[in-house]
């Protein structure tokens, strides 16, 4: 669990310096979206969750290099990170281009399929098909042998993934919140240090959750599709094959139920889920179900 932990922490280290020392880029006109109360602040911030998975790796093999004969946990923990660090950048660009480029683009899945249809191709659109290249893309490299049929199962969890954690992106934190607690059962279940990376992005995402529970940024599609992803991909690379079949099974639902049932909604109506939900946060009144961005 040592690799764990300290892919963690030097991700978190790396994207609490980032964010602090990137608010004023955020802070600008480009960045700037109202939120569910109407108050001003930067989207998009997630972005950053990548760089923390890209240093704490360059770390790890630095720290690794040092002392070879003691620092071979380092490499065997990080040999997963280059496809790692593929679906997390390439989600998070995808993330970013639906953040800078989507507004007023709602409606869900039905509602991009109904601006395919128009003949318009609408940013959410271009997320989700270019989700799934990603995805097959990392998984072919860390199974270069495996079926057609199990590389399309495995790429449809990390896609959906993305897409589920994007739900959930509807009040400060929330996104955040769930992906700590999902990681968090996941490395705990597997203990397999090979997830060092998946420790680094949820690492990396706990630095910015403060800020975010206080309104002062929005991880934006770029760090809840990140998230989504990466622990999707986390469960691709530990899962037995029933627990990938079971996954997908609930990601779909999850997904079918959300153009008809508002998550928010839910959340309301059960007490724990209501206080779990805002804890932390500036303003505990009901929050929209309505997107932030």
């Amino acid at each position: 669990m040592i690799p764990l932990l300290l892919a963690a922490v030097l991700g978190a280290v790396v994207v609490a310096v980032l964010e602090r020392t990137t608010r004023a880029t955020f802070a600008g006109e480009l960045f700037r979206r109202t939120n569910y109360r109407g108050a001003e602040l930067s989207t998009a911030v997630g972005v950053l969750i990548p760089c923390g998975l890209l240093a704490a790796g360059s770390v790890a093999a630095f720290l690794s290099t040092l002392r070879p004969t003691h620092g071979q946990f380092l490499v065997d923990s990080w040999q997963l990170a280059v496809p790692t660090l593929l679906i997390a950048t390439g989600f998070a660009l995808l993330g970013l281009l639906d953040d800078l480029g989507g507004m007023g683009q709602h409606g869900g899945f039905t509602g991009h399929i109904r601006s395919l249809l128009r003949g318009e191709v609408s940013t959410g659109m271009i997320k989700l098909l270019g989700g799934p290249f990603f995805a097959i893309l990392a998984v072919r490299q860390i199974f270069p042998m495996t079926s057609w049929g199990w590389l399309l199962v495995d790429g449809a969890i990390v896609a959906l993934g993305a897409n589920t954690a994007n739900l959930f992106d509807r009040a400060p934190g929330r996104v955040n919140k769930v992906a700590q607690l999902c990681g968090a059962c996941l490395l705990v279940a597997s203990r397999n240090d090979i997830l060092a990376p998946v420790a680094a992005v949820l690492g990396g995402a706990a630095a910015l959750l403060r800020a975010d529970l206080k309104e002062r940024l929005m991880l934006g599609d770029a760090g809840s599709n990140t998230l989504g992803a990466v622990l999707g991909f986390g469960v691709v690379i530990v899962g037995s094959d029933p627990q990938k079949w079971i996954l997908l099974v609930v990601l779909v639902l999850l997904n079918l139920a959300s153009e008809r049932v508002s998550f928010s909604a839910i959340i309301e109506k059960i007490a724990v889920l209501r206080y779990l939900d805002r804890l932390g946060a500036t303003h505990r009144n009901a929050l929209s179900s309505e997107p932030l961005a």
